[in-house]
């Protein structure tokens, strides 16, 4: 068994045997040629059911988190998008207070007409957690660490829960990636990418994944509705993501202690009342994420002492890092998440959330205290 330092460095790298070249090729065409007898040649017919690319990158994926097949489409909320609609009116799907906010308005809104029931509860409550189950849920959805709050839930814990009451247990591990945390170890049925962040890693990609730990009802209907429906990623972004991840497993050791040596500085500033992370043992969750993650991830948030209007000149007034949406970059990003969520946001009015790039530290840390001089002195 390889390890996965190697299984990362090595997607798509197999010499082109048309050419020998390293990088993989690009398979851009939409439609393919059959033989004399009507079979398809290389196995494929038409790029909305299957694309040479796209499945190098699906069976990477798969491979990876140690799953047993994956599915690349056109977002991370695609994946999101596809196994709701997986489902049945009248399912119960159980979420997290504080999911990722797109999530959250998409189940409540499009699939509330579309007659899920859904609801949520505080998952670092196990006892809440077993008490929210019902005879109708079919998913238990987790996202840990959480967007933008950085909660942590134990994965072991509550796929026990989901599946002593038939349900399967989705873990959005976008944040984490498998170099930290690989869930379907932890009990998970789903794992959730969206691509476009870590994996991807240089802002230049839009795309998510799910990866199956086994053929279920579930997985047997969002591999039919990534063929009929066809939000598939396009072979360029495939192509993007696999060059990506080559690099995973240094980038990630960087953006994890750069955000350590941040989130460490931050807690002892005069001008910030709490900082978010994991890695810290002041963080409540601290101890399930010690047994869980391999180090701590890139993300971080934090609440700046005084007003909202304080957060928001903070987000403006760096200079290494840009006030922007998204994360996983090489550049380091910081934002005013209660701004971006809009009406009906569950975040802080004071919370920043930083995602931490390859830059130096230091320079880093040197920024935010400029900045937070100019708002506070």
């Amino acid at each position: 068994m390889k390890s996965l330092a190697t299984l990362l460095a090595r997607i798509g790298t197999d010499p082109d045997p048309s050419s020998g070249a390293i990088a993989p090729p690009i398979h851009m065409a939409s439609t393919y040629a059959r033989d004399d007898s009507g079979q398809a040649v290389g196995g494929f017919v038409y790029s909305r059911l299957g694309n040479p690319t796209r499945q190098k990158l699906e069976e990477a994926l798969a491979e990876i988190e140690g799953g047993h097949s994956c599915v690349a489409l056109s977002s991370g909320m695609t994946c999101a998008m596809t196994l709701l609609q997986a489902l049945n009116p009248g399912d119960h799907v159980l979420m997290p207070e504080d999911i990722y906010f797109g999530v959250r308005h998409l189940a409540s809104t499009t699939f509330g007409r579309w007659g899920l029931d859904i609801s949520t509860v505080d998952m670092s409550n196990l006892d809440a957690v077993s008490s929210a189950v019902r005879e109708n849920t079919k998913i238990v959805w987790l996202e840990t660490p959480s967007n933008p709050q950085l909660n942590v839930s134990d994965i072991e814990a509550i796929s026990k829960i989901a599946r002593e009451n038939g349900a399967q247990t989705v873990v959005d591990s976008t944040w984490s990636t498998p170099c930290l945390t690989k869930p379907i170890d932890f009990g998970a049925n789903v794992v959730l990418h969206s691509v476009t962040k870590y994996l991807g890693g240089h802002s230049d990609v839009l795309g998510g994944a799910l990866v199956f730990k086994e053929t279920t009802e579930l997985s047997s209907r969002v591999h039919e509705l990534q063929r009929e429906a066809g939000a598939v990623l396009d072979p360029f972004s495939c192509w993007l993501t696999m060059r990506g991840m080559r690099s995973l497993i240094p980038r990630i050791a960087r953006h994890c202690s750069s955000a350590m040596e941040i989130a460490t500085h931050l807690e002892h500033h005069e001008h910030v009342d709490m900082v978010n992370y994991p890695g810290l043992p002041s963080h409540p969750g601290h101890e399930i994420a010690s047994r869980q993650m391999k180090e701590f991830g890139g993300m971080l948030s934090f609440l700046v002492r005084g007003s909202e209007e304080n957060a928001i000149q903070l987000a403006r007034a760096t200079e290494l890092f840009t006030d922007a949406t998204s994360l996983g970059g090489t550049e380091s990003l910081i934002e005013h998440r209660a701004s971006m969520e809009g009406e009906g946001s569950p975040t802080p009015r004071t919370l920043l959330r930083v995602s931490v790039g390859l830059e130096d530290a230091r320079d880093l840390i040197s920024d935010l205290d400029r900045a937070l001089g100019l708002i506070f002195d």
